[in-house]
């Protein structure tokens, strides 16, 4: 008798959550490892928030919510898209749920029958491709590299989809790559969008981290027509530094809130009473420490590309959001320490090779690019002290000068 299901033989455990924890491991047992690998901001909560925490509790706020949320959590969310998007939502098409993963994941077990594709621009976050597999859709997986800006164009999108495409998925700014859309990029593939039967899934999770004056664009955002058709996923993990806190949320078809909040109602019920009050905080309460936490990023984000820049073999863009630097190592994968070791280890893939060597020998923890579907590269969370940044990324740069003797 097989013990676990069948449905699991597609799905792999996160990459970003192994390595991390195997970080976390060799740094209890004393090593001085730099962990480029958790995609959190290592800022605390703002003390507002956690105020608002404690005060829920004080009143006594600890039994459940509605499945879907808090009226007053909705009210805020609802609030937070008129104001921040243009968007304007009732409170039937509102749903929150215990982080923007969970949200992502009811909303395809509500929305994919067996064989729909979506279609999905890699590089892309490691979930995105299993949640797909597990709800039995087929993921369609369209290759973008470091000369596109790691951007999916309008003429890729379009020669993507088929009569069985049910799902676009948009990610700006991208997790992995911190790559970001302008409003022309969006545009151009609302055009394509636009006439056809297809939900674009919009995950805004990064929106608030995002530089140089550039301007948050989501496919909801161009027209009232894609509004529509499209289903905004957010939360306040990323941008309030609160990622234990789980909250996430979802906006968009009455009907497909339905039927994801049946899906809760039969798995996790509702989110915690207490983190849907904090983030209700985090919504209509001071937005200073956002701002403050965006500075240091932007200041994190030029040193780790300049310094990553230094490094032979080593091709780095600057990204435009998030808090990740994606390089391309395609010129240290030809270095002849790199294939002397592919002969020993035999492995397949290089970008797993390099950052196990990494972490066994230099006690740098970084994620293979493999798990975001491009060998090419490495992803480096730079959501780390700047002292950190350094000492990890000359590490790095001591791997690579060993690797070309």
């Amino acid at each position: 008798m097989k013990l676990v299901a069948k449905r699991l033989d597609v799905v792999e455990p996160s990459p970003t959550l192994a390595i991390t924890a195997k970080a976390n491991q060799l740094k209890a047992s004393g090593l001085d490892v730099v962990g480029f690998g958790a995609g959190e901001p290592d800022f605390d909560t703002p003390t507002h928030i956690k105020e608002a925490a404690k005060k829920a509790m004080d009143q006594g706020k600890t039994k459940y919510t509605p499945v879907s949320g808090t009226v007053s959590l909705k009210e805020a969310i609802i609030k937070k898209f008129e104001t921040e998007n243009g968007l304007k939502y009732e409170k039937n098409q509102i749903i929150v749920g215990t982080g923007g993963k969970q949200v992502l994941y009811n909303f395809f077990m509500a929305t994919l029958n067996p064989g729909d594709e979506v279609i999905i621009p890699a590089p892309y976050w490691v979930s995105y491709a299993d949640i797909v597999r597990l709800a039995e859709g087929t993921p369609v997986i369209v290759a973008t590299d470091i000369s596109s800006g790691f951007k999916i164009t309008a003429e890729q999108l379009e020669k993507a989809i088929t009569p069985k495409t049910k799902v676009f998925i948009f990610n700006s700014p991208s997790n992995p790559t911190g790559a970001a859309y302008t409003r022309s990029d969006v545009e151009a593939l609302v055009k394509v969008l636009e006439p056809k039967d297809i939900i674009t899934v919009s995950d805004d999770i990064y929106e608030k981290i995002i530089y140089d004056g550039l301007e948050f664009v989501n496919p909801a955002m161009i027209s009232e027509k894609m509004k529509e058709k499209t289903f905004v996923i957010n939360g306040v993990s990323k941008a309030y530094s609160m990622t234990g806190w789980r909250i996430g949320y979802g906006a968009g078809n009455a009907e497909i809130v339905k039927n994801m909040d049946t899906m809760q109602g039969q798995s996790t019920s509702n989110p915690s009473s207490i983190s849907q009050a904090a983030a209700e905080a985090a919504l209509i309460g001071d937005q200073t420490p956002v701002a403050e936490m965006l500075k240091a990023f932007d200041k994190r984000r030029k040193l780790i590309v300049g310094l990553l820049r230094e490094i032979p073999g080593v091709e780095c863009r600057m990204p435009e959001g998030a808090f990740y630097a994606f390089p391309y190592m395609t010129g240290v994968y030809e270095m002849p320490g790199f294939k002397k070791l592919l002969a020993e280890k035999k492995e397949t893939s290089y970008s797993k090779l390099f950052c196990d060597v990494l972490l066994d020998k230099y006690n740098v923890a970084a994620v293979p690019g493999i798990a975001f579907g491009d060998d090419k590269a490495i992803r480096l969370s730079y959501a780390l002290g700047e002292k950190d940044i350094e000492k990890g990324v000359a590490r790095i740069k001591q791997m690579v000068e060993d690797l070309q003797k």
